[in-house]
């Protein structure tokens, strides 16, 4: 689409897209009360809603008629909402459920840094680490909650994408594989659940593996063709598979830091083995891309970036691996496949 002359674009434009930050936290505000869980049997006014949330009634009412506008809750009679299509998804447990990640996004540790965007624009340094005085993942290890928070933000990002990315790929010809930085495993298990011949190791930080035996996708008939290694891919990557997996950690890092990982990988990927990588992959130019939003978050939170095929080849070929193929998935995520160079 050609850019709008000035005899066709108007201020309210401009204007109109800071609505976002408003729907983005009455979508938060929902989330976190739980709303569409209270709404799962029918309506209900919004008097008795705030009754049980323990909240201001004409507060609540404000939020609510905001977000049905936007078709999330229905006012099917005069202060009185039901749910809806779109915040069914709203809803804990069910299939799609956004809940949790939508808590996490408007919590501070997310949703701060981003008062502080200046900060990252003059110094190329991440905003949260002025916020909170230290790199994200080391405060997470001093805040149990927002931990709490972040995994389970993880859990629902990946139990939407999992089955999209496990079907993508034949991921079975390799034998074995190895999800470094896998969190609690629900990719891999989506993964070994789609291939009943691979066998699968979810590798990770110890306090992290913990979290993953707590959590369980692992077990049942899995736990027989899987099991758990404790990893810190900055000094070690453990060997013993042939592929090895990692999902949105390379776009955490600088390229400094990424390229540490990725030759922590090639010492401990076979000949015969490969490296695959689940990531953005940036478009040229300017068209519109999920990943360029994603890439102000790492620019913000972590230092990090999302990174185009080419900037992908030339990492990967930095530490010893030719990238192979790309393979884009529904969810907008790629599939990178490099091979040892």
């Amino acid at each position: 689409m050609p850019p709008q002359t000035s005899s066709t674009a108007t201020p309210s434009q401009l204007l109109g897209m800071t609505n976002g930050l408003i729907i983005h936290q009455a979508l938060y505000a929902a989330a976190k009360l739980g709303v569409a869980d209270l709404l799962k049997d029918g309506a209900q006014t919004s008097s008795d809603l705030a009754r049980k949330l323990n909240v201001n009634e004409s507060a609540l009412y404000r939020i609510l008629r905001l977000m049905a506008s936007q078709s999330v809750f229905e006012e099917t009679s005069p202060r009185t909402f039901a749910n809806t299509g779109l915040s069914h998804f709203l809803r804990t447990g069910v299939p799609g459920s956004v809940r949790s990640i939508l808590i996490f996004r408007g919590s501070q540790f997310l949703f701060g840094p981003f008062a502080e965007i200046l900060y990252s624009i003059e110094t190329g340094l991440p905003a949260r680490a002025k916020l909170f005085g230290m790199e994200a993942f080391e405060y997470l290890k001093t805040d149990p909650e927002t931990a709490r928070l972040f995994d389970d933000a993880m859990t629902g990002m990946s139990a939407l994408v999992g089955p999209v990315v496990a079907g993508a790929y034949d991921f079975g010809k390799w034998g074995s594989l190895m999800d470094v930085g896998g969190g609690n495993g629900i990719l891999l298990a989506a993964i070994l659940t789609a291939h009943p011949g691979l066998r699968g190791m979810l590798a990770d930080l110890p306090h992290t593996i913990e979290r993953a035996k707590d959590r369980g996708f692992l077990g049942g008939e899995l736990a027989s063709r899987s099991a758990m290694q404790p990893c810190n891919f900055f000094d070690e990557v453990p060997p013993g598979c042939r592929a090895y997996l990692m999902k949105h950690v390379i776009h955490d890092w600088d390229d400094e830091r990424a390229h540490n990982i990725l030759a922590n990988c090639r010492r401990a990927v076979p000949k015969d083995g490969a490296v695959l990588l689940v990531e953005w992959a940036l478009p040229d130019g300017n068209a519109p891309s999920a990943g360029k939003f994603a890439d102000v978050i790492m620019m913000l939170m972590t230092g990090g970036k999302e990174r185009t095929v080419e900037e992908y080849r030339d990492l990967l070929g930095d530490a010893e691996f030719s990238l192979t193929q790309v393979i884009s998935t529904v969810s907008g995520l790629n599939i990178i496949e490099a091979l040892p160079a």
